[in-house]
């Protein structure tokens, strides 16, 4: 898929899984839970805390994309590095997603052609980072700030897409959605923690479910 392609997708699903800490024996579970309660775009993190986390983060991400072909986009998450940047390319992600503002991060997305999601707080990093070539700009955290806070900066930079992450629920997907997101991001809250550890596939598919059933919801109310 082209650039413009894959950023249309995660514009029209809304919804980015973040799977953080999933390991490599759960994945295959995971994944295939995410697709059938219908989510489409997945965000692969990598775990700083462990020093081989760039090698063990882009065989997820090879083994999904080889795996699951077309059925989903595959991006990475937590990216700080141009290093990180070009192991996700080279597994075949499409999106590059992270916590803070970083020029030569999003620099080397956009060459390779990835969607570029840098994470930002305040109006001048959301500013600098689309300056930068950000396609889209995550406000994190976007639970903390709230969304009084996301209506506000909506106001005088509401030409600048803006993705939300922290604090979404399958019950206020409408209010994020009403206050001018284009998206979300869902960790823990989508991929359960428990629901991983103990191979409970079915309540990650039917939480999954929750989350789309209500962003078609709010799309049937446009």
């Amino acid at each position: 898929m082209t650039h413009q392609e894959v950023l249309s997708v995660i514009k029209k699903e809304k919804l980015v899984a973040i799977l953080r800490g999933v390991p490599m024996d759960r994945i295959d579970g995971v994944v295939g839970a995410l697709i059938a309660g219908g989510v489409r775009v997945l965000e692969f993190t990598f775990d700083h805390d462990n020093a081989d986390c760039i090698a063990q983060n882009a065989a997820k991400i090879r083994h999904t994309v080889e795996t699951y072909g077309d059925k989903v986009l595959v991006g990475c998450g937590t990216a700080l590095t141009v290093e990180e940047v070009d192991a996700a390319h080279d597994a075949g992600a499409c999106l590059v997603i992270s916590p803070n503002v970083d020029a030569a991060v999003i620099a080397r997305a956009k060459e390779l052609g990835m969607v570029s999601m840098p994470g930002a707080l305040t109006p001048t990093e959301i500013v600098a980072s689309y300056e930068m070539g950000a396609d889209i700009v995550k406000l994190f955290p976007a639970g903390e700030l709230g969304l009084g806070y996301i209506k506000a900066v909506r106001g005088p930079l509401g030409y600048i897409p803006m993705s939300a992450v922290g604090g979404v629920k399958p019950e206020n997907v409408k209010d994020f959605l009403n206050a001018g997101v284009c998206g979300f991001g869902v960790g823990g809250q989508l991929v359960i923690g428990k629901a991983v550890k103990s191979g409970d596939y079915a309540a990650i598919e039917a939480r999954a479910k929750e989350f789309t059933d209500a962003i078609k919801a709010w799309e049937a109310e446009q």
